[in-house]
């Protein structure tokens, strides 16, 4: 065996020990388990992470040293060494010798000897404690209970919201459809002294006005044919809590003669009673309208419209706001992450860009369902344009080009949003689109269309 010249191998490492070097220089924790969950390996990061030391650790299981919540539900070394596959960028958190929380994010990989054969597993895990405060700090002045924004407009009403929601006066909630008024009232009844109490809502033009009474004051036994028996209405429910008229506008004069008795008098009466009973609930009431101009038209009641209008809060538009759109979309794949399991990172710029041009009449609620929509296609990674409703994209295209290059440029776009929607399976995306197929296969050609070799009809052999 040919020997290394006496000055090289004074200057020479085993292998071992280069990689003993590394694993000790680099900043992300690294650990190895044996096939019997003890740790066999814990450098220097997992020490400073952890705050155990590495003659503490070794021989002890994994579980006992991280005591991860990951651990007891759905560890990510186990999956790995179950099923075979790597795990990237996980997310957990982990108690140090302090019983701190760590927020870190792990990788695991199957650990091989020499021969291929799996002896064990690794794990990788880095520290995001001080990142994750910071987006706390950061995130906690945009955020107020589940209302996300950085507004202007949306910041001057966060800083008087606790003292709106201390108050107990009767709130209005103006804004158009989508912009998030029944979010705006749950966050005044959890900010107030009734917070422990319900909070309950109906919407007032959803129901013709006799159901709508019986429905807030209730009934008592006899008041109607079919009432058997004395039922409380929603007055009652929220007894000690609050209760939000949603769309308080699209009620008749005739209702809102008995509810501004109601508003005055904190006395309500159950259809079929003598006696009228305490009312004790904070009224918020909520509308899309403008309630000005219904006054001035005698089709709102100026009496009960200044008992209503205590204090009054416009939630703009999100057309107004669109610097919220990137904090809205993180905010929504964030709760369908947590809801169902998905591991999608954000959009990616082409995304965010046809949605920064939407004119959003539906508001919150319309980006609310795109990112719904696009995440039913997404499982994880980044949410791409194809992912988005066709109607979206296919509005973004009519704008983004000039006339003479619209045409063509959105027909080329929806037949290749609609081709990928479809798996390439042309006669599937020429129905999507209502064309005929020989149309398509045309409209294919003519806009040099470059189509896998198979489509989605293919069947695996």
């Amino acid at each position: 065996m040919e020997t290394l010249p006496a000055r090289d191998r004074e200057n020479h490492i085993d292998q071992t020990d280069v990689t003993q070097i590394i694993l000790e220089s680099i900043s992300d924790g690294v650990f190895t388990v044996d096939l019997d969950w003890r740790i066999t390996s814990f450098n220097r990061a997992a020490e400073k992470i952890t705050g155990i030391p590495r003659k503490k650790a070794i021989g002890r299981f994994c579980w006992e040293v991280f005591r991860s919540d990951m651990c007891k539900s759905d560890c990510a070394l186990k999956r790995t060494m179950a099923q075979g596959k790597d795990v990237i960028n996980s997310s957990t958190h982990i108690l140090d010798n302090r019983n701190r929380q760590r927020s870190i994010t792990v990788s695991t990989s199957l650990l091989k000897n020499a021969e291929g054969e799996v002896v064990g597993g690794v794990e990788t895990f880095r520290d995001h404690t001080l990142v994750e405060e910071l987006r706390n700090k950061i995130s906690g002045k945009f955020h107020r209970n589940d209302m996300v924004s950085s507004s202007p407009a949306m910041q001057q009403i966060f800083k008087i919201l606790p003292q709106i929601a201390q108050s107990d006066s009767t709130v209005l909630i103006k804004g158009e459809t989508g912009t998030g008024k029944e979010l705006m009232a749950r966050a005044i009844h959890n900010l107030s002294a009734r917070a422990a109490k319900p909070l309950v809502s109906i919407n007032c033009g959803a129901l013709p006005d006799s159901l709508l009474e019986s429905e807030l004051f209730g009934y008592k036994a006899g008041a109607f044919t079919s009432a058997v028996k004395d039922k409380p209405g929603l007055f009652s429910a929220a007894k000690g809590g609050s209760i939000l008229l949603d769309e308080i506008s699209e009620t008749s004069p005739a209702f809102q003669v008995k509810l501004l008795r109601v508003v005055e008098a904190h006395l309500f009466q159950p259809l079929g009673a003598v006696k009228t009973e305490p009312m004790d609930v904070r009224i918020i009431a909520a509308t899309n309208k403008n309630l000005v101009e219904l006054v001035k038209t005698g089709d709102f009641r100026e009496d009960l419209f200044y008992r209503i209008n205590v204090i009054q809060i416009e939630l703009p538009p999100l057309r107004d706001r669109m610097e919220d759109i990137p904090l809205l979309v993180a905010h929504f794949i964030t709760r369908l992450n947590t809801l169902r399991g998905k591991e999608i990172q954000g959009v990616d710029p082409r995304v965010m860009e046809i949605l920064m041009n939407h004119n959003f009449p539906g508001n919150i609620r319309e980006l609310e369902n795109i990112i719904e929509h696009a995440s039913v296609l997404c499982s994880s990674g980044m949410i791409t344009a194809d992912r988005l409703p066709l109607s979206l994209v296919k509005e973004n295209f009519s704008r983004a080009f000039p006339p003479k290059d619209r045409l063509k440029s959105a027909e080329k776009e929806l037949i290749l949003d609609a081709l990928r929607q479809n798996n390439y399976n042309r006669t599937a995306a020429a129905k999507m689109l209502g064309m005929h197929k020989s149309t398509f296969f045309r409209r294919i050609n003519r806009l040099n269309i470059i189509l896998p070799a198979k489509d989605g009809r293919t069947r695996k052999t």
